[in-house]
């Protein structure tokens, strides 16, 4: 990735001449010959691909729990409300079954991104996976962990993070997790005989536990945890829009991405990853559509919590 001529100037206690007296210059930093109080930009995190892979997948799965958790617990009320407003249960799988397919066209669609960014930069793979900006598990990450549980009880400071946490990492390849499990078991539930040609039919019966099951729990861990770390975190809360418009504030950046931040200025790449912000029209479509995606995943929770204390069978 090409460097340009910018560079991050320190203009704390510089002076400058203006109709010739000389006048202190405001404490502030400098980003090629602007104020960083009044450079408005912000820092461009994810294209517009992977926003796009992201929209495609946050659709996907809310269809996928929706669907498949008015199946699993089909013998509350509020499944099978849920599932007359989706036309029964069988136009329910029916749509189950077509955003299992979204789910798996992103996933794909990501993978051959990979591939694409790899030839446009053209490095080896072993620079692509093992870089600075990994997406793999490293030792850092393992001391990050305990630096974050340290400074969680106010035994150390918190951790300079990178372009990539711990927690983001766990979340990533979680999905990769998901798309194996839950993914093989339920083409096997939705081909049965296909797939007992080749497995004993015993098999069925474990994909169906393997896959409910699983399903429960991906469900749980995404409107739960990652919902936190995401948005609920006292920094990020209410929502975090990065993810949706691509878009971080410098300040925010700094914070949360200190590691970053220091390489890119040190490189001298801040410049070419700064643009200004998203209009405003555009910011408040994609805040709807989070807080809907939001409600709905809040909502979930409860109504697992509801079946699995009140009315498991």
């Amino acid at each position: 990735m090409a460097t340009t001529d910018h560079e991050l100037l320190e203009a704390d206690g510089h002076e400058s001449r203006k109709a010739g007296t000389q006048v202190a210059a405001p404490a502030s930093k400098t980003i090629a010959g602007r104020t960083a109080a009044a450079d408005s930009r912000e820092f461009v995190r994810f294209t517009r691909h992977y926003r796009a892979l992201h929209a495609c997948m946050v659709v996907s799965f809310l269809i996928l729990a929706l669907t498949g958790l008015s199946l699993k617990f089909s013998y509350t009320g509020w499944a099978v409300r849920l599932a007359r407003l989706m036309g029964g249960f069988e136009t329910a799988g029916n749509i189950h079954r077509f955003a299992a397919l979204v789910m798996f066209g992103t996933f794909i669609a990501h993978v051959v991104g990979l591939v694409r960014q790899k030839r446009r930069r053209n490095v080896s793979w072993r620079l692509m996976l093992l870089g600075p900006n990994t997406l793999l598990p490293t030792k850092r990450d393992g001391q990050e962990l305990v630096g974050t549980m340290k400074w969680f009880l106010g035994q150390g400071p918190r951790p300079e993070y990178g372009r990539w946490t711990y927690w983001e990492k766990f979340d990533y390849f979680a999905v990769f997790w998901g798309i194996v499990v839950i993914g093989s078991t339920g083409l096997t539930l939705w081909f049965p005989v296909l797939f007992t040609r080749l497995l004993p039919g015993q098999f069925i019966n474990v994909a169906t536990i393997i896959h409910s099951d699983e399903a429960l729990l991906a469900t749980g861990f995404i409107f739960t945890v990652h919902f936190f770390n995401t948005h609920l975190r006292p920094e990020k809360f209410p929502m975090d829009t990065t993810i949706f418009t691509g878009h971080m504030p410098l300040a925010e950046l700094k914070r949360d991405k200190p590691r970053e931040y220091a390489s890119l200025v040190a490189s001298g790449e801040l410049e070419q990853h700064l643009e200004e912000p998203q209009p405003e029209i555009v910011v408040k479509v994609i805040r709807g559509f989070a807080w809907t995606a939001l409600t709905i995943g809040f909502s979930v929770v409860v109504w697992i919590v509801y079946a699995m204390v009140f009315a498991y069978r």
